[in-house]
């Protein structure tokens, strides 16, 4: 066990001796700021609890309130109602300094006339921590980080990549009970950004601290959390894993903002068994699990993924919800083709075919088609 991981387990140890308390808890949080002699409120009673340990990410659009709602958990913002709890602790009126997190942002904020031991050790020399301490430290936080050997480098002589780490690095060394990162991949290119996002996540494992991230980009947060609040206009919609947030979207927002998502609005023609049947067009039925809460009669909106529909020339079995409809587009996108399918009553359906090697395009613009996909790949939002 390296000194950085034996320290923040002294740390855990001390707090309270309860591993249920949350890290980090969040009770009827509300920002508030005046714009043009009006009340306008960024964060709308915001309540959430995050596990100690835990990867959790606040996704949403720009404006959505989450980097507020984080600036709110470091102290840089005070709610005008709510309470912060940080391991058990009232912190709502602590100021940043004195609460035990630290924040990287999307701009790195390196000292560029320092090298990367001396950026990383900055804030250990200014809590005046022994020089032996210190050397055991930042060397065991660079390994972790994957920079041993590069310790004498200026920031200039570094890539992105290289210089996210060391940010990630002088905030973990000082053994912050959690770090919040604020969209710290924005300024990489994609390729290096989806690197960056697995070696994040095998350093937080790793280290075993809490990490609250901050994204608007939903595979970022699919690929790295353990958790999910999703964020619109001031509220979390939704607060689940990664799976049952892609597949179990609990509104229409969640549904259209997480990846690709195929929306359908209907009457339930019949309830049997905890499945509707909704018609679509003349010709086309849905099979879709419902609750108790859904009548016959009742109004019903579906998702489905696109990667869950068939695409096919004759109508498929009765066991499986299938429409009709006609090819807008075809896009060839390497490992699989999208698809844009016009439907009866003017929705548009998107569907992704993977591209196998024993298989070929299975339709072309301007044709009739059916798509298919099985009953259990209909989620009801707020069913």
């Amino acid at each position: 066990m390296t000194e950085i991981q034996a320290g923040r387990g002294a740390a855990v140890a001390a707090a309270s001796g309860d591993s249920q308390v949350p890290a980090i808890e969040l009770d009827g949080v509300v920002k508030e700021y005046q714009a043009q002699g009006e009340v306008v409120q960024a964060v709308k009673g915001v309540s959430l609890s995050i596990a100690e340990g835990e990867f959790f990410s606040m996704l949403g659009p720009s404006g959505c309130g989450k980097t507020t709602t984080m600036r709110m958990i470091a102290g840089f913002e005070d709610p005008s109602r709510g309470t912060v709890r940080l391991h058990g602790q009232d912190v709502t009126d602590v100021p940043p300094n004195k609460r035990d997190v630290n924040m990287v942002f999307q701009s790195y904020a390196l000292f560029p006339h320092m090298s990367v031991w001396e950026n990383v050790a900055f804030g250990l020399r200014r809590r005046r921590v022994p020089a032996q301490e210190i050397k055991n430290r930042v060397g065991a936080i660079l390994e972790i980080v994957d920079l041993t050997g590069r310790e004498k480098r200026r920031p200039r002589e570094m890539s992105g990549g290289q210089q996210q780490r060391v940010a990630l690095a002088r905030a973990l060394v000082n053994n912050p009970r959690a770090l919040l990162l604020d969209e710290p991949l924005g300024a990489l290119d994609l390729k290096l950004r989806q690197a960056m996002q697995m070696e994040l996540k095998r350093i937080q494992r790793e280290v075993g601290i809490t990490f609250v991230y901050v994204t608007h980009d939903q595979n970022e947060a699919l690929t790295m959390s353990d958790r999910i609040a999703v964020m619109n206009d001031g509220l979390v919609e939704q607060l689940a894993g990664p799976r049952e947030i892609y597949e179990r979207p609990a509104t229409t927002f969640v549904a259209g903002f997480i990846g690709t998502s195929n929306l359908l609005s209907g009457t339930a023609e019949r309830v049997d068994g905890g499945t509707a049947l909704l018609r679509v067009g003349e010709r086309g039925r849905v099979l879709v699990p419902v609750g108790d809460d859904v009548r016959q009669g009742g109004a019903v909106e579906v998702t489905v993924r696109p990667e869950k529909i068939r695409i096919s020339v004759e109508e498929p079995a009765a066991d499986v919800s299938a429409v009709p409809g006609t090819v807008a587009e075809v896009v060839y996108l390497g490992t699989y083709n999208s698809y844009a399918v016009n439907l009866a009553g003017g929705a548009e359906f998107t569907v992704f075919e993977q591209n196998a090697s024993n298989s070929d395009i299975t339709a072309e613009r301007g044709a009739s088609v059916w798509l298919s996909w099985q009953p259990q790949h209909s989620y009801a939002i707020g069913s």
